[in-house]
């Protein structure tokens, strides 16, 4: 698309975080052997008590949470889907593919009638936050009618303190999704949790099969979740990162409608001419068909990228 751009080309297209958590050295074996039952116990007992989630027995750890969406939409019988959006399009397609029939909802209340009702919390990509009693209400409701709720928390390491469902699933019936990837700034370990109570836990388990999440993979998360001191230092580097870059747009005379820690959702009828301008500038952001005038900018993740973009937006006739 842009062949005379320079090079090497700065991808602000995803929201996972540029200052990725420091891999630790693995031993030999790591590689060599097929991982054991007690490693993965033990990375879920990390992802529990990194997540709120009442045990281990409610965590299922997987190769991402990609791979979790289809079994997770067929823990209940083909019915009706709803999701609440507009937000993530993989949550639509692998509800159909478990035989729903599925819409897209613009407000929460509209997925009270559904068997099974989808939210992202924070949304992407918008960074939209659904209140959490109303989800518990929500979930209460699904679950006297059979139905489920599965909340997508992907950025909720970057949410607001106390948003999170993870603490919450006792007999209520939902299935919480964590993304790995994007907060340790790691989205290639291919990484992901379920969390839910444990009848439901023990089915997508068995779903996955043994062996699912690779011996790196799992080393390296279970390290990262515990690592409290690095979670809490990257939260400050990144809201003092989005300060950043929201001057830069404010600068540049575009509107930011919203986003998380780790993106800013740009809303501009000039979005798709903003989409080439920083083409041309080797800088790549994320367009959506769907929602012309939006845009979303990541962040960059060294002094040369910021100068490029800034360079870039200076020069955009907003």
């Amino acid at each position: 698309m842009f062949p005379g751009a320079p090079e090497p080309f700065i991808d602000l297209s995803t929201g996972i975080n540029p200052h990725s958590y420091p891999v630790p050295q693995l031993a030999a074996d790591v590689f060599a052997r097929l991982p054991e039952p007690a490693a993965l116990d033990r990375l879920a007992a990390a992802a529990a008590a990194a997540y709120g989630a009442p045990s281990r027995a409610h965590v299922v750890p997987a190769p991402g949470t990609q791979i979790l969406l289809p079994p997770v939409a067929a823990l209940v019988p083909p019915g009706r889907a709803a999701v609440l959006g507009p937000t993530y399009g993989e949550f639509a397609r692998a509800a159909a593919l478990a035989g729903h029939q599925v819409s897209e909802v613009a407000d929460i209340d509209a997925l009270g009638d559904a068997d099974l009702a989808v939210v992202v919390n924070p949304n992407n990509p918008d960074g939209r936050v659904s209140d959490r009693d109303a989800l518990l209400r929500l979930a209460d409701a699904l679950r006297r009618r059979g139905g489920l709720l599965v909340v997508d928390e992907a950025f909720m390491d970057v949410g607001p303190a106390g948003t999170s469902l993870g603490g919450d699933l006792g007999r209520r019936a939902i299935v919480v999704l964590r993304s790995f990837g994007k907060f340790f700034g790691l989205a290639g370990l291919r990484l992901g949790f379920a969390l839910t109570e444990p009848q439901l836990a023990a089915r997508l388990a068995a779903t996955l099969g043994p062996w699912a999440v690779a011996g790196p993979a799992i080393a390296i998360g279970q390290a990262a979740l515990a690592d409290v001191a690095w979670a809490g230092a990257m939260r400050a580097r990144l809201a003092g990162d989005m300060r950043r870059l929201g001057a830069m747009l404010a600068g540049a005379r575009l509107e930011a409608a919203g986003g998380t820690s780790l993106f800013r959702l740009v809303r501009t009828p000039a979005a798709g001419a903003l989409f080439q301008h920083l083409g041309r500038a080797g800088i790549l952001a994320r367009r959506f068909d769907e929602q012309p005038a939006w845009l979303r900018i990541g962040l960059p993740g060294s002094e040369p990228a910021w100068e490029r973009l800034r360079v870039a937006l200076a020069a955009f006739p907003s």
